[in-house]
Order: C-alpha cells, then structure tokens, then sequence
C-alpha cells in the first residue's frame, strides 16, 4: 500500500471509537446453518420482492444468522413451470407460484379464481386466510411442498377493449380476447360468450396492435407497465377473477428446521404477506387515476349479469364438477350460491 494512503486509513481508524475500529475491519462471516434459495417471477421493485426481502432480513436477525434466505427475483432461475419443477425437486426451497400455476400440480389451488365468484376483498381473505384456503394447502401439502398459511396478493384481473367498455355481459358476445394458457380462463370468457385466443403476455401488445384480438385481460399494475393504454381504449374494472401467490417451500428443507426456526421464518413471511396485501391494495387505487390521466376510459360494471351468464351456460356446473362437491361447498360459504 502506498505510504500516504496507508496513514490515512490508520489515521481514519485512530479517529473511530474502538467499537468502530471493530465494524470497520473485515468480519469472518460465519455460513448460515440453513442457506435458502427463494424464486420468483415478479421484479425487484414489485411490492412481493419488498416484502419478501424485508421478511428475509428478519428472518437473518431472528434466527442469528442460523437461517439465511437469498432471493432470485425476475424469472433468473427459469419459467414459473421451471421453478415449481426446482421446489418441488429441492433444487430451490421456496417458490411463490400463482394459484394459477400450482394448479398445474394442484388442481383444486385454481378454485379461487372461478370466474366472478368474489365481489371484494373481504371475501377474497374471508376465503383464503379461512377453510377454503386450509383445504388448498391440505392438498398442496399431499405433493411433498409446505404452503404458508397468507396467501400474497396478485390482484383482481381487470379487462381492456379497443372497441367499447364492457358494461355487462352482453358486451362479451363474441369479444376476441387475449387470454392466459389457463383452462379455466378459456372456459370462462366461451362461458360469456366472448372468443379467447390463448398467447403468452410477450406477444399481448402486439397482438392488440395488430387487431388480432380486440381485448385482454390483467391486473391493473400490469395494464400500467405494459403500456396497454397505447393500443387499448377502455378499461372495465370487471373484477371476473382474483388470483394470489401461495408461498410454498420443499417440503423436505421445511421438515429439517428445527421447531424455533420454523416459527421464526413461517411468522415473518406471514407477516410480510399481510404488508403485501396492503401495498397492493393502495397499488391498484394508485394506478385507476394514473391510466385515466393516460386516456383509459374507466367504467365499473356489477357482477350479476356475468354470474347469471355463467350460471345460464353451464360453467359454474361444470366446475364444481371438476374441484369437487367439498371444495365448491366451501367456496360458496363464504361467496353465496354460484352453481
């Protein structure tokens, strides 16, 4: 080291309590006794990716370092179908899959998102946080992954049109929509009567552009970045389906914690679930006024006409079918009578 920068670090240090002498040097880290790898396909500055890396700090802090958490945002460790692959397999040790993604896996964790069964927020976490939920991780738990208690929030998904705003039902006859590669999705618009066209979100704004389909369909914060407001003219707060993320681990990494340590980790995450909820919540009603000031045309239809189309068509019959006469039940305790 060259003599005059070497005086002035010793210099800089005789200036330092000795406390501070102490953080200043270099500390020999000692290796977390359980080192975590966390996935997820949302970017940094999503509120999920906030939350989930304060939860981690505290986890660290609680622990005293025996847990440590490393969070790999932004689809860096492959696709969703990927990531449950790698949860699943131990490759990685949590995962916040949609229920739409797990459903893959779970077929009963899609219940939620039955196409207009939740008219607000309270019904939603009357659900999910009450029996309904306890019987999605009862099932989630049967294929060997351990589901947290708080589901995160993912939003009510909203619809965008370039040719009129959808009022009620009617406005869906024969509408060609974008649609996730969900089967429940297609069910649901062919139940309304619309025309779904599955693409993946990459091929969403041209697609729009292009007129190859008229409308899609999102959370509001996605129709934000994604600058649908460009090609799209309307905005119908439809609120047809709401989906969440369940925060799941291997089940095997989970068993290995000691007691303390998973009380320690499942409290933080919880915790950090229900500040998610929040900043999604103020989220949304932050971007309505933002895509008004882009152009959007912002209109509120109610739900009946759509239940009672859905009802009319068979879809809420066929379903209940297909998650079973239990799930349904519970479902419909906390929303009212669908099918």
């Amino acid at each position: 080291m060259h003599s005059m920068s070497r005086r002035r670090v010793l210099r800089s240090l005789s200036a330092l309590p000795a406390a501070g002498i102490a953080s200043a040097l270099p500390r020999i880290a000692r290796a977390a006794e359980f080192s975590y790898k966390y996935g997820n396909n949302l970017p940094l500055t999503h509120p999920l990716n906030i939350r989930a890396q304060e939860a981690a700090d505290r986890i660290a802090k609680e622990s005293k370092g025996r847990v440590e958490i490393k969070i790999f945002p932004n689809n860096q460790l492959g696709g969703d179908t990927d990531m449950l692959a790698q949860v699943r397999s131990g490759g990685i040790e949590f995962f916040t899959p949609s229920a739409l993604v797990i459903a893959t896996l779970v077929p009963v964790a899609a219940i939620n998102a039955v196409g207009f069964a939740f008219s607000d927020y309270q019904q939603v976490w009357g659900a999910m946080d009450g029996k309904l939920g306890a019987h999605v991780r009862a099932a989630i738990a049967k294929s060997r992954l351990y589901a947290f208690e708080k589901m995160w929030d993912n939003g009510f998904r909203q619809t965008t049109s370039s040719k009129a705003s959808v009022a009620s039902a009617k406005d869906m006859d024969g509408l060609k929509i974008r649609v996730p590669v969900s089967p429940l999705s297609i069910s649901m618009f062919k139940g309304l009567g619309a025309a779904p066209a599955s693409l993946q979100f990459s091929e969403v704004y041209s697609a729009l552009q292009t007129r190859i389909v008229d409308a899609q369909e999102n959370p509001l914060p996605i129709i934000q970045v994604a600058k649908l407001y460009e090609v799209q003219k309307f905005c119908s707060l439809t609120n047809h389906i709401w989906d969440g993320y369940w925060f799941i681990a291997n089940g095997r990494a989970w068993e290995a914690l000691p007691e303390d340590l998973k009380t320690i980790v499942a409290r933080a995450i919880n915790e950090a679930g229900l500040q998610q909820r929040e900043d999604i919540k103020k989220l949304n009603e932050s971007v309505v006024g933002d895509l008004e000031s882009k152009g959007l045309a912002i209109n509120r239809p109610g739900s009946d006409s759509f239940r009672a189309k859905l009802r009319d068509s068979g879809f809420y019959g066929e379903w209940k079918g297909r998650f079973g006469t239990e799930a349904w039940a519970l479902l419909e305790g906390t929303v009212g009578k669908l099918a």
